[in-house]
């Protein structure tokens, strides 16, 4: 792909989309930590210090690409939910009828866990006050959609419902770390079966974590 220069707005923002385009398509082939700027320079057909007018750095290309995938997940989220829980079953159902949709759905988004799992120790760093300073504002907007989408359907949470959120985000984003065992961990799983014992699929520890954190959050009568 290779570019003119951008002379309007549109074409500005349709130089910053192809970035995340091909940021993003970087993701479906390698995890965050093997991202690099040189490469994403190369694939979106610009110079580094081309995307750098666009981007201050990397880490606010992945920062950007985080809202979005979020937004998209929140989106899906919302039908899955009000496709498969019914509000008229009772209290414990419904937790675990959302627990459930909420294993499956964040299992199935690798790339957003991945990003997830790197915000604070790599995301976050290497950007300036301002780009920071609007993705936290973005990210508390998600929060709040998401608690809201949780209390549709579990209102028995509460002020709980902000906090079992973030702590869906924070479990999900530790899961790409465990998801695939390197070589030599699933030769001793190989060679001694009893290792893996506790070794749980990211959709089943997901499902086993977050039914135990909701049924803890809901009151008891």
């Amino acid at each position: 792909m290779t570019f003119q220069r951008a002379r309007t707005e549109e074409q500005r923002e349709i130089r910053r989309r192809a970035i995340l385009d091909a940021a993003s398509a970087m993701l479906d082939e390698m995890p965050v930590a093997a991202v690099t700027l040189n490469e994403l320079s190369r694939r979106v057909g610009l110079a580094k210090p081309n995307v750098l007018r666009y981007f201050e750095s990397r880490e606010a290309v992945l920062l950007e690409l985080l809202d979005r995938s979020l937004q998209e997940w929140l989106t899906e989220l919302a039908g899955e939910l009000a496709a498969s829980v019914d509000e008229d079953l009772p209290m414990p159902e419904r937790a675990r009828a959302v627990a459930e949709i909420l294993s499956r759905s964040l299992s199935g988004r690798v790339v957003l866990c991945d990003l997830f799992g790197a915000q604070s120790s790599v995301l976050e760093h290497n950007v300036s006050v301002e780009v920071v300073a609007r993705y936290k504002r973005a990210s508390l907007d998600r929060l709040t959609t998401m608690t809201t989408l949780l209390l549709k359907y579990l209102p028995e949470l509460g002020e709980n419902a902000t906090l079992f959120s973030l702590q869906t985000m924070l479990t999900a984003g530790a899961l790409p770390a465990y998801s695939t065992p390197p070589p030599s961990l699933r030769a001793a799983y190989q060679a001694e079966p009893d290792l893996a014992r506790l070794h749980l699929e990211p959709k089943d520890y997901l499902k086993l974590v977050l039914t135990a954190t909701l049924l803890g959050a809901l009151p008891r009568n």
